[in-house]
């Protein structure tokens, strides 16, 4: 029995070994009985229950806090076939890791490694393994401080994935942890007329994704359906996929829902109802956990009266987050590119220190680094993401506009956002439930 460590050191069980493990503990509980026993103080388990993400997942069932959630029966299972594969945990901020233990199903790495990170950028390895052949591993003596925990798959022992029954990070949690944890899926530009009948539609297979991603709650970023977004059109294509869980969707409009003949935004709020119109007009305001949310129509940015109301209601709010979303974006690199009717929308939100800004209109998904209403760099700055990939056809990326960090045009998909009282990040996951994009971690203003 391994009593202390002063480097890493990896403990594989194999069947063998197993039987082995039953005679040890035997003889464990016995000198737990001494009274002088060194080291009988066990480690802090800290990764239980806390968010996680992964590089991807064999399907909604295998998601990546299933490695997480205490229970040995479930599993966090990879796409198959692909290298490189990473799963990983946020413990909070300042954790203190002193011991990783991995329960690997039948698909195993031969090769891995375990990392640690502060902001879910920069990587320190703790531990690594050359020639794993499954079972479980635990490495004790680990030395590492950070928020992020990560094990990154590198080579496959299996022609499958990469699958964890459990990972179990023992030490010390951050003073501070983040609560309030949730996640909320988003995407705009979503309905085309077309259903489930066609293999070529999209829509259908975002809205499954959607759903398998199980979030709180879901945004759209307007553009929910073309061409003209007629009520018909609404009932006949969007109701047949993403209408699925309308009772959990807080929508905004797009330039398409003004196109309708029956006036600007009819079919849009028949359709709806109140769930569009929670406070009697398109544009409106709630919050969730420690987050405040401003949805708003950027259709009639020059409507005095929203701007006023927009004011008003960040001047009213408590909450430490902020997060608005509307259809056009300020900055883009695709076809529509920058549109500068956000801009004094831009203006206000930066004044009330905002975090985070959800765009649709360009349909390919764009993250930006924090920026001013300018387009200045500033670590004080509003985070912009285009997210206009829900269904609707591609846009090609035109001009690259300058803080953009990431653009990927062509893959169907949307963005999952974690969040918690005082942090969010999000990934930007294809139909395929790949993840195809992971953005930092920020720490709300």
């Amino acid at each position: 029995m391994r009593l202390s460590a002063s480097a890493p050191s990896r403990r594989t069980t194999t069947p063998f070994s197993l039987v082995l493990a039953a005679v040890l503990l035997l003889v464990g509980g016995l000198l737990l009985a001494l009274p002088d026993r060194a080291g009988a103080a066990a480690d802090t388990l800290i990764s239980q229950g806390r968010p996680a993400t992964s590089s991807s997942v064999e399907d909604g069932t295998f998601g990546p806090e299933k490695a997480f959630d205490g229970d040995s029966a479930t599993r966090w299972a990879s796409a198959e076939g692909v290298d490189p594969q990473w799963l990983r945990v946020d413990l909070g901020p300042s954790a203190t890791v002193s011991r990783v233990k991995l329960v690997w199903e039948a698909a195993y790495a031969t090769a891995y490694r375990v990392e640690i990170s502060a902001d879910g950028v920069t990587w320190t390895r703790l531990a690594t393994e050359t020639a794993g052949n499954g079972g479980t591993d635990d490495w004790t003596g680990l030395t590492g401080q950070g928020r992020h925990l990560r094990v990154y798959g590198t080579a496959r022992g299996t022609p499958y994935g990469y699958s964890l029954y459990t990972v179990e990070v023992y030490g010390t949690s951050g003073t501070t942890p983040p609560t309030g944890s949730f996640t909320v899926v988003a995407a705009g530009d979503i309905a085309a007329q077309c259903t489930a009948s066609s293999s070529s539609c999209a829509h259908p297979k975002t809205a499954a994704l959607a759903q398998r991603l199980a979030p709180a709650f879901y945004l759209t970023m307007g553009d929910n359906q073309y061409d003209d977004a007629l009520l018909s059109d609404f009932r006949n294509y969007y109701d047949k996929s993403w209408g699925a869980f309308k009772a959990k969707t807080r929508p905004v409009p797009g330039n398409h829902e003004t196109y309708d003949p029956a006036g600007p935004l009819a079919g849009y709020r028949a359709y709806f109802g109140s769930i569009a119109y929670p406070q009697g007009e398109p544009y409106y305001s709630y919050d969730q956990g420690n987050w405040h949310f401003v949805a708003l129509d950027s259709n009639s940015f020059d409507d005095p009266a929203q701007i006023q109301w927009l004011k008003d209601d960040l001047a009213r709010n408590t909450k430490g987050c902020v997060a608005a979303y509307f259809h056009h974006p300020l900055y883009s690199s695709g076809g529509h590119g920058n549109d500068p009717v956000s801009k004094p929308v831009w203006k206000i939100l930066y004044a009330a220190g905002a975090d985070l800004v959800l765009n649709g209109h360009d349909h390919h998904y764009e993250r930006f680094a924090p920026q001013d209403p300018d387009g200045r760099a500033t670590a004080g700055g509003i985070v912009e993401i285009v997210g206009g990939m829900g269904g609707a056809e591609p846009y090609d990326i035109e001009t690259v506009q300058p803080n953009s960090q990431k653009r990927i045009s062509g893959t169907y998909g949307v963005l999952k956002l974690d969040l918690t009282d005082t942090t969010y990040t999000w990934q930007y996951v294809g139909v395929d439930d790949r993840v195809k994009d992971s953005a930092p971690t920020y720490t709300c203003h």
